[in-house]
């Protein structure tokens, strides 16, 4: 018998260090070689490690949330031969039964019964910068018997935090009807209030909840520490306007009526070309800060940054070259990002490189927002709720639609002025929008 050292490998150019955010082996598992053994994350992306040979676990780096060095050892294994280098002697031998031992599984998330879905490979970031972390990890719920006493699996795909607060309301998860992939707390609030057949019970909704600790790890982990540092960094300021977008939200309606089979429009992909037609005559927007080298590079092409929400939080995908696209390819091009970020299929690439960022709650929107700066970004564009209201039209009172919208600027490099003069340019293109498809 030999003992393994498998070392963490170089996982990304100039990473030194990358968290456990899962273990997918226990010490005492048996392996085999190329077996899935540990999610880790880096600044840019989260990438599975699989083991290079087969044996049992005798030891592993460390819990959830702990950080590696690249380098140092990830897991050692017991091998029926010596396949490279051999670890120093353990103190004390492996006990050739492991009774009752606790799995180093991510916090939160129950034992699998089913294959489980992949993690997510190479993830980054989230709001503002943060770097991307796989989804929650879905897994079935407790085995039932049928009638006739088979075993079956009731396999429901949901994130922790669902699970969680259906376990605290007492629902069967396998019961609320749901559309796509995963159960999200909208369709268990459509279970609560018209699915169950019974109302919503008062014991459980005004019963208090008990202090909960949670580690910071994985996304939460990365999110906080970038915007803790654009935060310290970057001295932001936030000017907001008021766009008039009734004639755009007509243009819109009739485009979809007669899209046929392309995607459904939204507002943000004529939000993205009017940004993308504004960008040329203020080029200091479109930019990205060094700090530590005092260089402002001003870039030609516009690699626009989308913040998008997901169960493990937010990322920010890059429509690449977004100013070669026509609204209903950048339709498309938001749909399939979005839907890569939302269900972990999201590439590493497609999430590095952003240039200036566009931020949405989309009808969830409030009156503004102050959205923090996706460093090394100088800027970011957070469209607000559309409101319809009466305006004053010369003597007439008319009905309009109107929307505000916010562009947070770092000081250092884009001045109050600029940021007006922008927004400035956006709503003329945006309240007469014929203007977005003229040459």
């Amino acid at each position: 018998m030999a003992r393994f050292t498998f070392r963490l490998p170089d996982i990304g150019e100039g990473i030194a260090e990358a968290e456990i955010v899962a273990w997918h082996v226990k010490v005492g598992d048996r392996i085999e070689e190329d077996q899935q053994v540990a999610d880790m994350m880096t600044d840019k992306a989260t990438v599975e490690m699989e083991s290079p040979v087969s044996g049992v676990v005798v030891e592993l780096a460390g819990e959830v949330g702990d950080q590696v060095a690249i380098g140092a050892s990830l897991m050692v294994v017991e091998t029926e031969e010596a396949v490279a280098e051999e670890a120093p002697a353990a103190e004390a031998p492996v006990a050739e039964a492991v009774e009752e031992q606790v799995e180093a599984e991510t916090p939160g998330v129950p034992e699998v019964v089913e294959e489980k879905p992949s993690p997510l490979q190479g993830r980054g970031l989230g709001e503002g910068n943060s770097p991307q972390a796989p989804s929650p990890v879905d897994m079935p719920l407790s085995p039932t018997l049928s009638p006739e006493g088979e075993r079956e699996i009731r396999h429901v795909l949901a994130s922790p935090a669902v699970r969680a607060r259906a376990k605290d309301l007492g629902v069967d998860l396998a019961e609320v009807k749901h559309d796509g992939q995963h159960i999200r707390h909208s369709d268990l609030d459509a279970y609560l209030r018209y699915g169950s057949g019974q109302g919503y019970h008062a014991p459980h909704a005004s019963r208090a909840r008990e202090d909960e600790a949670v580690k910071v790890i994985g996304m939460r982990r990365r999110i906080a520490e970038n915007m803790a540092a654009a935060k310290r960094a970057i001295p932001h300021f936030t000017y907001v306007d008021e766009i008039d977008v009734t004639a755009l939200e007509a243009m819109r309606a009739d485009l979809n009526a007669n899209r046929g089979a392309r995607p459904k429009l939204t507002m943000l992909p004529f939000l993205i070309v009017a940004i993308c037609r504004t960008l040329p005559d203020f080029p200091m927007l479109n930019a990205r800060y060094d700090d530590e080298g005092g260089v402002v590079t001003r870039h030609g092409r516009v690699h626009m940054g989308m913040a998008t929400q997901t169960d493990a939080g937010l990322t920010v995908p890059v429509i690449r070259d977004a100013q070669d696209m026509n609204v209903w390819q950048l339709a498309s091009e938001i749909g399939r990002l979005a839907e890569a970020a939302r269900t972990g299929k999201i590439k590493s690439e497609e999430l590095q490189g952003g240039t200036i960022t566009i931020t949405s709650l989309g009808p969830l929107g409030g009156i503004a927002t102050t959205p923090v700066i996706n460093r090394p970004e100088v800027a970011i564009i957070g469209p607000n709720k559309i409101v319809e209201r009466p305006v004053f039209v010369g003597d007439d009172i008319v009905r309009a639609k109107l929307m505000n919208l916010s562009i947070s600027c770092d000081h250092r490099v884009v001045d109050g002025w600029d940021a007006a003069s922008y927004v400035q340019a956006l709503r003329k293109l945006l309240e007469t929008p014929v203007l977005l498809f003229a040459d």
